[in-house]
């Protein structure tokens, strides 16, 4: 053997020896737990009547036995693991109401981490904002209960698809949204949100600027500024569904039914709503103004969740829902607290970019 392939040998003995090292201190951290007994008991239903409270509206009663074990094991052992559980706006009632610490749109979720002393974050939401929660903390554990939740938009676009558009369009900046990978941030100048994103591309100060990889944020963002907006084609899987037809449809048999509608609709769905808003400005504005009855044109557990603390306002649902979202459930929650499995790594130099690009956003406010 060659004097390289000796020291080649060396140091993969020394990263399998820091590797061992790595999963004893993690094994001796996080002793194995026996799984949880999940039948449906009295001391199950009086450690959760509360809960149910919270959901009865949107949830039915037969179903709950089913899921109450679960979520008193889950709320449990997050307290064992000493471990917050961030969810999405599009996550389920049982998961948004019942167990989750930290609930919102998938930067809120991240930042609100990162002021968390927990030691373990477990993503309920899709695979980029697990991502994105290990950017912004990458001294915590990321668990995500099914990895292969991911997201039609982040899947759109790749690290090499921005470079090989800074090559085509030079010098022009580029805005990721933040449904994007971690890859993606790294090669961007700056992230924004559905709520920021206009005064993330007039900040930039030029008179082109790329936005990806939402086509229809894109052009919803086109129509409030004279910057031009090349766009990215990608789209939601959930939102580029709603057609104006089908909203005017909604409005014409249901009169006085207030519409709210998703930036990452198509602009023709925009333009026939009377409020278009990011998730957390949708909820916001059903708090605020209390309409008698309410359409929000997004994935629609968002309504469930939205109704499950609402009084006074009838909410209509068309059923758009994310098949991504639907992979994160109770069980899956349940066994990544127990087995401590599947959790998120970035390599440390792409993560490094991408929370360049993710601070830059942030530190406008």
């Amino acid at each position: 053997m060659s004097f390289d392939g000796v020291e080649d040998f060396r140091r993969g003995a020394e990263a399998v020896d820091a590797s061992l090292s790595v999963l004893k201190a993690r094994n001796a951290r996080y002793p194995h737990i026996p799984r949880p007994d999940l039948s449906w008991t009295p001391e199950v239903e009086a450690a959760t009547r509360h809960l149910y409270q919270k959901v009865s509206k949107v949830i039915p009663a037969a179903e709950w036995p089913v899921m109450a074990p679960y979520i008193k094991a889950i709320n449990e052992l997050k307290k064992i693991r000493h471990a917050v559980i961030l969810a999405h706006n599009y996550q389920t009632p049982e998961i948004f109401h019942c167990v989750a610490d930290y609930v919102g749109d998938s930067l809120q979720l991240a930042k609100l981490a990162v002021n968390s002393d927990a030691d373990v974050i477990v993503q309920g939401g899709v695979h980029f904002m697990a991502e994105t929660s290990k950017i912004l903390n990458p001294s915590k554990i990321v668990l995500m209960p099914d990895m292969d939740a991911g997201c039609s938009l982040a899947a759109s676009i790749t690290g090499s698809d921005v470079r090989l558009l800074r090559q085509k369009y030079p010098g022009v900046p580029i805005v990721a949204y933040v449904n994007t990978s971690a890859e993606v941030k790294a090669e961007v100048d700056i992230c924004c949100t559905s709520s920021n994103a206009l005064r993330v591309v007039e900040s930039l100060q030029s008179d082109r600027v790329i936005m990806l990889p939402d086509r229809y944020l894109a052009e919803n963002v086109a129509a409030q500024t004279n910057v031009k907006i090349i766009a990215w084609h990608g789209a939601c899987e959930v939102h580029e569904r709603f057609t104006a037809d089908e909203i005017n449809a909604y409005r014409d048999t249901m009169p006085g039914l207030t519409i709210i509608a998703h930036p990452e609709c198509p602009r023709e769905v925009v333009e026939v709503s009377d409020f278009a808003g990011s998730t957390a400005a949708m909820i916001d504005y059903v708090r605020e103004n209390k309409p008698k009855r309410v359409l929000l044109v997004t994935e629609c557990s968002m309504a469930d969740n939205v109704a499950a603390e609402t009084s006074g306002t009838e909410f209509v649902r068309p059923c758009n829902f994310c098949p991504h979202m639907k992979q994160i459930t109770l069980p899956k929650i349940l066994d990544s607290l127990i087995y401590m499995r599947d959790e998120v790594t970035i390599d440390s130099a792409v993560a490094a970019k991408a929370r360049k690009s993710v601070q830059r956003m942030i530190d406008l406010g």
